[in-house]
């Protein structure tokens, strides 16, 4: 599974609306409001990177409203497993 992280600038005044459009969209995951340089943050997990051009530049681009997207490409996920494996250093959790 390939994953991008699409950061995407929507019209001030249709934010919501661009979110729920985008999240709608075969491809993507999920789709966040956050705060800082961009309005949205959308997870898109494809097969093939083909796929990747199909999904936002062929309709997340397309949606009113978007404004500006930017493509980071996962390399490795990391989940709390992954990260608690990593720094182990052999002593069992004393969670139970």
């Amino acid at each position: 599974m390939i994953t991008a992280i699409v950061m995407i600038d929507a019209a001030t005044d249709s934010i919501a609306e661009v979110a729920e459009a985008v999240a709608a969209l075969p491809g993507v995951s999920e789709v966040y409001s956050v705060a800082g340089d961009v309005d949205l943050v959308a997870l898109v997990r494809v097969h093939e990177f083909e796929e990747i051009a199909q999904v936002i530049a062929g309709r997340i681009n397309k949606v009113p409203g978007v404004v500006d997207t930017a493509t980071h490409i996962a390399f490795r996920a990391y989940s709390r497993h992954d990260l608690e494996a990593a720094f182990s250093i052999g002593f069992e959790s004393t969670d139970q």
